[in-house]
């Protein structure tokens, strides 16, 4: 591939695996990254206290970025494996027992009234 290929003048085809979320093109965007998490690792428990409050403040700069029309970013290595289903992987993190459901629960259920 020539470095032409890859300029901005030359757009890529639309993806349609990005569930109808992602904008075509953005000056800016909010990336969170391993905001969704379940936590069920040795010293989850511990990051799970210092988390909380962090979610709270992630779900605000989240509404207010929603409010202003800008693009929000998951970026998760899905327990090692990259994938593009943020709604399973919150399911998963849900179900009760879940360390990090706390954490979930916190940053999702605040930042809209039905998923992240």
């Amino acid at each position: 591939m020539s470095f032409a290929e890859h300029s901005p003048a030359v757009r890529p085809a639309r993806n349609q695996d990005l569930h109808g979320s992602a904008p075509d093109a953005a000056r800016v965007a909010l990336i969170l990254i391993d905001v969704i998490n379940d936590l069920e690792f040795a010293g989850g428990a511990t990051l799970l206290a210092a988390a909380l409050p962090m979610a709270e403040r992630l779900a605000a700069l989240k509404r207010q970025a929603r409010a202003a029309r800008i693009p929000a970013i998951y970026v998760n290595d899905n327990f090692g494996r990259w994938q593009s289903d943020l709604a399973r992987l919150v399911r998963h993190c849900l179900v009760d027992g879940v360390r990090g459901r706390p954490l979930v629960e916190r940053f999702c259920l605040r930042t809209t009234t039905t998923s992240c």
